[in-house]
């Protein structure tokens, strides 16, 4: 009887141990969040890099619970629009999503991104531990020293919180309306803007 115990015991162990296995990121994953504005156009700068798994656009930075785009939109749950970036570490370094980043994002906007006005669309680095927390930090000072524009750099360094992916609709949206997408991104001036502040359009 005791050893059936034993057994139904180291059973049940087993099978906890699978299931949180199975639940766990995977240790070749890693996240990173980034806000630049309209999730839209966050999303392909790093898609196109080598080692990203995923992009989710989404919300971060508020206090309300699974916000719709609705109130997001309205300013009124203090969340930013965001895209999650799933990356493999030995493809492609955090540091390197941090240079796109940067490059895609007008830093030196205050609670706004080109045509989008308000604090959902203020640009940040929402950090997912210390050793991100210090990378970003090091990349805004070092940016800081060698930025080919005058004005201060003003996007913010928060911990991410929790992630609240979009409604379906946003997520790809310039796969899916490609035609859109264009007119948006021109008709807000991103492209422009980008290439005042770099001296050129990003790739």
């Amino acid at each position: 009887m005791r050893r059936y115990a034993k057994f139904l015991l180291l059973a049940c162990t087993l099978s906890l141990g699978l299931l949180s296995a199975a639940h766990a990121q995977p240790a070749s994953q890693a996240k990173a969040i980034f806000a630049g504005g309209c999730f839209w156009c966050m999303e392909p700068p790093f898609d196109k890099l080598p080692g990203v798994i995923s992009t989710t656009s989404g919300y971060v930075g508020g206090q309300t619970k699974n916000p719709t785009y609705e109130e997001v939109s309205a300013g009124v749950t203090g969340h930013t629009e965001a895209v999650q970036v799933v990356y493999d570490p030995k493809k492609v370094s955090y540091q390197k999503l941090l240079e796109v980043f940067w490059r895609n994002i007008d830093p030196t906007a205050k609670n706004r991104q080109f045509c989008d006005v308000g604090t959902q669309y203020r640009s940040g680095i929402f950090y997912q531990d210390q050793e991100q927390k210090r990378l970003a930090e090091e990349s805004r000072a070092t940016l800081t020293k060698s930025k080919p524009f005058k004005e201060p750099i003003v996007s913010e360094i928060s911990p991410a919180l929790e992630f609240w992916p979009a409604e379906e609709y946003h997520q790809d949206y310039y796969l899916k309306n490609p035609l859109r997408y264009a007119y948006y991104r021109a008709g807000c001036g991103r492209d422009a803007r980008l290439k005042q502040l770099w001296g050129s359009a990003p790739e």
